[in-house]
């Protein structure tokens, strides 16, 4: 089984519940969301990046110490990842995703971070699976967006809201207020980028 990827790192979990956590990062090619604000076009197009083997991917990752995979995108559930997890478990790793959720969710996981967009929504079914709902707000009615889904998804979800980084001066400001007035929700950082790591 072969996956594009555009990018594999080891570096820092950056964001949510397992912030400042070491991670090896596997970010497929491939995404049918198109968010205007996305840093990372680049990885949009299925067929512009290597086509890595399962065995590539793991031992790559497996020359690391850490024992955490972080998979991304682009859109990672537009692919069956059935056997991309089966070798990242085989090798002892605890397995997370970051998700639109506009795809069914395959492969053994451990972590579902679901993080919707408003350019195209998630699948029903997809929502009380997540285990963190991250809400990237871009403008101040992201704040009742962000309520919507956090009504959808399950009661043990933890709920996260994040500003896009090129607001982020004049967004935290808001999401502090509106943390300190909804304490359900927890403001997620990202770390990595004020840190200046992948």
């Amino acid at each position: 089984m072969i996956y594009p990827v555009m990018e594999h790192f080891y570096t820092l979990q950056g964001e949510g519940a397992y912030s400042g956590r070491a991670a090896y990062f596997i970010r497929l090619g491939g995404c049918d969301v198109g968010c205007v604000w996305c840093d990372v076009k680049e990885s949009w197009p299925m067929d512009a990046h290597p086509q890595l083997t399962v065995a590539a991917i793991v031992a790559a990752a497996s020359a690391h110490p850490g024992r955490l995979a972080v998979i991304t995108g682009g859109e990672p559930t537009m692919h069956d990842l059935t056997a991309l997890t089966a070798g990242l478990k085989e090798a002892g790793f605890r397995i997370h995703i970051e998700t639109a959720g506009t795809g069914l969710i395959s492969g053994n996981l451990d972590w579902i971070t679901l993080s919707p967009k408003k350019f195209k929504a998630p699948l029903p079914e997809v929502l009380p699976l997540a285990h963190e709902l991250k809400i990237v707000v871009f403008n101040r009615s992201d704040f009742a967006w962000a309520e919507k889904y956090a009504a959808l998804v399950s009661p043990d979800c933890r709920l996260y809201l994040q500003t896009e980084w090129s607001k982020r001066d004049a967004l935290t400001p808001m999401i502090l207020e509106y943390v300190r007035e909804n304490p359900k929700w927890t403001l997620s950082l990202q770390t990595h980028k004020y840190l200046d790591i992948p």
